[in-house]
């Protein structure tokens, strides 16, 4: 496993971590096999975790928080969310700051994702949803600074809207932010547009999130695949992107190099941009585990294979079925 600065927060993280969505809202999850993954990624040197109180309202949290409790004498760094009062994903410029983050949601919700993961400080809180309209509102100072003054947090965050990388730049340039979350894959190459310019001049953290596309990427799927009602992912890949999402994956898969899997360089790619911290990946099984830790393993892709991944930029706009 190979280890990276997380900016300006200075933790030296894994550039492989764990994401801990799946192990709540999603089909086929099961707590002993959550435990059980979350347990061989620590011993396989995995050491950051991305998690949210709206993952099973602070069950996963939870999970965490008994792995945390297991190896205490580890050092591991637990990263959580604090939900949008209303209810909204994502963020949207109608929307007030105070309705989303009053201080009064803000701070009883660290206190829950604080009892939760069994610490007094939080690593790493980040805001789950943003809009930048918001980013001159003296009640986000002055929360932040809160958080931060009083103990409650190491470090404050935010994850940006998906498709909407820019989206958060004037957050970045207020100097309360010292990590962003964002979604980048070969798919979603947007960020390096504007966003990891700005963190690298900054020194803010990259949390790369949804490096396999919510799945497409692991290379499994085909357009007979479908999900329950209750599983998230039976929105995403329906009528209006599950067949443009796999003519796109079957082109990526005649590019493979021999020996490689889809997933493993899906991953390269991501940790082959000097901006990016660590990326989150879903693991609910010990194979995803195994699979997903040789990526770090194997280190950054070659130039030739990045240029030919660059043409599989997909640019989107938000839509209904993707909130």
């Amino acid at each position: 496993m190979k280890y990276r600065k997380l900016g300006r927060a200075g933790f030296d993280v894994s550039d492989i971590a764990y994401g801990l969505w799946g192990m709540s809202g999603w089909s086929g999850s099961d707590d002993r096999q959550s435990l059980d993954s979350l347990q061989l990624a620590v011993d396989s040197g995995c050491n950051f975790f991305d998690t949210a109180w709206a993952y099973g309202d602070g069950k996963s949290d939870g999970l965490l928080g008994e792995i945390m409790a297991r190896n205490s004498k580890k050092r591991l760094y637990a990263a959580s969310k604090i939900p949008p009062a209303n209810g909204q994903w994502p963020a949207r410029a109608k929307y007030k700051y105070h309705d989303v983050f009053s201080p009064d949601h803000v701070f009883k919700y660290a206190d829950l994702i604080r009892k939760k993961l069994r610490v007094d400080s939080i690593d790493l809180l980040q805001f789950h949803v943003w809009d930048d309209s918001w980013a001159g509102e003296p009640e986000f100072r002055s929360t932040v600074e809160k958080l931060k003054d009083g103990g409650w947090i190491r470090h404050f965050g935010l994850s940006l809207n998906r498709w909407e990388p820019e989206n958060g730049i004037k957050a970045l340039r207020t100097g309360l932010v010292d990590v962003v979350q964002v979604i980048y894959n070969i798919f979603d190459q947007a960020p390096e547009d504007k966003l990891f310019p700005l963190c690298q001049e900054l020194n803010v953290g990259v949390i790369a999130r949804v490096p396999l596309d919510e799945g497409s990427l692991g290379g499994k799927m085909t357009l007979e695949t479908r999900f329950p009602k209750s599983d998230w992912r039976s929105g995403y890949f329906g009528p209006e992107n599950l067949a443009n999402t796999i003519r796109r994956v079957d082109k990526l898969k005649k590019i493979l190099p021999a020996g490689m899997t889809l997933p493993e360089m899906s991953l390269r790619f991501i940790l082959s941009h000097p901006a990016v911290s660590t990326t989150i990946v879903g693991m609910r099984s010990p194979e995803h585990v195994r699979q997903n830790v040789a990526g770090s393993d194997a280190g950054s892709l070659d130039s030739g294979l990045l240029t030919e991944l660059r043409k599989h930029r997909w640019d989107r706009a938000p839509q209904r079925w993707s909130d």
